[in-house]
This record gives structure tokens, C-alpha cells and sequence, in this order.
């Protein structure tokens, strides 16, 4: 049995590894150079106006999985919450997904389901060969919902033309033909009375699990530990010998304001000549509670430099080349597994996270019980 295992990263890969670990009897550290555990999930008080603020921008947790919502509410009290985004566009506001309301609003139509179905595959631009987001964009939604809802965001949000994006992108957001504006389609939709960073703290309380905070990852780490779970960049493990992966990172402005500023949680602003991707009322997080006052964050997008913080893998053909090297690297790797989000570069929802986390803990403990070798991916970012 190894006795000494390290994590890197108190996000929910880390934290729901290091649990998964402690109760079956193993040691664990979990170190994270940040001042806080959860990541970019981490959620705090503002002092000014008494609001929980999630302050690496907002956080659904949204799943289909009962055992994740289980597992989740084992930790937490989650209460119920709709997400309902809408947009500002052409100076008009929208419900977000298109939805039939937003058809009807958008084209001053009072059509029905069918009509709407119809109609809008009569404006349709029907791609033999769909290979980018605006390909994909134009098929599902003809050319004017498409310059009104999708042309501009993608310039601001990962700073590249949508000819140039994956179709995949666009999978996330479909078209309806109801009057249905919850934005997720899950069984499952909620966000932790107390917030993710007490929800990630309840996690990692456990009498065989230490956490030190504000720690770095020192080369030294590897010969301490008989065992690492990295959930870091892949890539600065091997401190970008390879070159650098790219991901898009985010910067927010913070306000103050009586009442209530824009009445939802999430308006985004898809015209490209918005400087801002969206305005997010942080109150509206917390519909059980009632303030006086009101924080808002404008929230822009920008490349990650050296020293931003990682959000979003772009994962286009450059970043895939230098990923199958990092990879190949890895695999040459002893005595670490890579987990998560930056660990496996790939976009991950937390449900997601917390099922592979918890399979991965699984597998380890089996493989450790037959004293077999342990994969440095137990899921290939390729």
C-alpha cells in the first residue's frame, strides 16, 4: 500500500480524491498554492454588501447523475436554483437559449412550435459539411440570429473568428422551440447554501487528510511522496519545456450599487462592440436570501498570460500538436496520475469532475490493493 500520496490542488478533483483515499485509510496532503481550497469554484462573503460572491465568475451545479448529486448533497445543503440567462443585443433584451419567446421577440412574430420550426428552417443556411462554429451557427439558425446572438461573443470570448472554432462548441447551446429558458436540461440543478469553498472545506475535514494552502509544488514533492495526484496545468509540470498550452483566461470588474441592478443573475452582451462578455448580479445566485444592497462583476476575456489565471483550454490544432507531446512525456511519468480540468486539459463541467475523481479513486485503491502500476491518465486528454 502507498502510504505517503500526495494531491496537488484542492479543487474537486483533488479534494474528492483525497476523501475517496483517507476513507479507505491512507495519509494525505493536499497542498495548494492559492490561499483557499475549490479552485475557481471558490465563493466568498463580500464584506460591503453581505452577498456570497462567486468570485472566479458564476457556478451551476447542474448534473443527470444521481450518484454525483448524492454524493454532492452528502456534503452540502443544495438548494434549488433555476439558471436563466438573458441577452442584450441590438439594444433589445433576450432569453438565452433561443427559446420560442426569443424567436417570437426577435422577429415581432406570434408563432407557434411548428410555425417556429418551420420558419426558421426557411431562414436556415444548410451546410453540406459543417466544419466550424459559424457553419454550425447559420445551419441550426439562419444568418440574422446568428450576427444578433453568436458572431461577436466568440471574438470576445476566445478572441478568434467562429469560421476558425469548432461546430462542437455550439452543441452546448441549443435552439428550442418552447418557452422553456432554463438553461441546463438536467434532472439535477442547485448551488450549496454555504457556498462551494465551505462545500470543498466539509470535502477534505477528514482526520487523515492535512491541507496546507498557500504552498507551491517543489521538485522535491516527488521523492517525499510514494504516490501524486497532480490536478495542475499538465504542461507546467513539466515546466513548459514543451511550449505553453493556451487557454483563455478572465478578468473581472467589481461594483457596488443600491437595489438591484439589472434584475437577473446573468446578462450577456454578445455585440462585439461590448468590450465586456457578460454582467453577472451575484444576489441573484442566492434567490433565498434579500439584500439592500448589490455587487455586479463586468467580466472580460483575454488570452492567459504567464501569471493570469487558467480558465478555459482553447484546444485548437496548436494546442492539440503540444498536448500529444505532454502526453507522450507523461506517460514516460512514475509514481503520478494527472486528474481534472488542467491535469487533463479538457473542459469539464463539476459533475463531471467529481465522477471522474471518484472513478479514478476507485481504480486507484484496486490497483494499490494488487500492488499493480497506476496509469498517469486514468482519462487521456487526447
Amino acid at each position: 500500500m502507498k502510504k505517503r500520496i500526495l494531491i496537488v490542488g484542492a479543487g474537486f478533483s483533488g479534494a474528492v480524491m483525497a476523501r475517496e483515499l483517507a476513507e479507505q485509510g491512507y495519509l494525505v496532503e493536499v497542498i495548494d498554492k492559492r490561499g483557499h481550497v475549490a479552485g475557481n469554484c471558490h465563493t466568498e462573503i463580500d464584506d460591503e454588501t453581505g452577498i456570497m460572491v462567486h468570485v472566479h465568475g458564476p457556478h451551476i451545479f447542474h448534473t443527470d447523475d444521481q450518484l454525483v448529486w448524492d454524493y454532492i448533497n452528502s456534503f452540502a445543503e443544495m438548494m434549488p436554483y433555476t439558471c436563466q440567462v438573458k441577452a442584450t443585443t441590438g439594444n433589445k433584451v433576450y432569453s438565452l437559449p433561443i427559446n420560442l419567446l426569443t424567436i417570437n421577440q426577435f422577429f415581432n412574430k406570434s408563432l407557434s412550435p411548428i410555425q417556429a420550426m418551420n420558419f426558421i428552417k426557411s431562414i436556415s443556411e444548410p451546410k453540406e459539411h459543417i466544419r466550424s462554429f459559424e457553419d454550425q451557427a447559420l445551419n441550426f439558425l439562419g444568418r440574422e440570429l446568428y450576427e444578433a446572438f453568436f458572431h461577436g461573443y466568440p471574438l470576445k470570448q476566445w478572441g478568434l473568428d467562429p469560421s476558425v472554432l469548432p461546430a462542437s462548441i455550439l452543441k452546448r447551446l441549443p435552439i428550442r422551440f418552447n418557452y422553456n429558458d432554463n438553461y441546463f436540461n438536467h434532472k439535477h440543478q442547485g448551488i450549496p447554501r454555504e457556498g462551494y469553498t465551505k462545500l470543498v472545506e466539509k470535502i477534505l475535514s477528514h482526520e487523515r487528510i492535512k491541507v496546507n494552502l498557500n504552498r507551491n509544488f517543489v521538485a522535491t514533492d516527488i521523492s517525499d511522496s510514494d504516490h501524486i495526484f497532480y490536478t495542475g496545468p499538465l504542461d507546467e509540470w513539466f515546466k513548459h519545456k514543451g511550449g505553453r498550452l493556451g487557454y483563455r483566461s478572465l478578468r473581472f470588474e467589481a461594483s457596488r450599487h443600491t437595489g438591484d441592478f439589472q434584475g437577473c443573475a446573468v446578462m450577456s452582451y454578445p455585440d462585439v462592440e461590448v468590450p465586456f462578455t457578460r454582467i453577472t448580479e451575484h444576489k441573484h445566485f442566492t434567490p433565498w436570501q434579500s439584500f439592500n444592497k448589490t455587487i455586479v462583476f463586468h467580466e472580460y476575456s483575454h488570452y492567459c498570460g504567464h501569471d493570469d489565471t487558467p480558465y478555459y483550454p482553447i484546444r485548437l490544432v496548436e494546442e492539440k500538436k503540444i498536448l500529444s507531446n505532454y502526453v507522450e512525456m507523461a506517460e514516460q511519468e512514475e509514481n503520478v496520475t494527472f486528474l481534472g480540468r488542467l491535469g487533463t486539459y479538457r473542459y469539464l463541467d463539476m459533475d463531471v469532475t467529481i465522477k471522474e475523481a471518484l472513478n479514478a479513486s476507485r481504480q486507484f485503491i484496486d490497483l494499490d490493493s494488487k500492488q499493480q502500476d497506476v496509469p498517469v491518465f486514468f482519462d487521456r486528454p487526447l
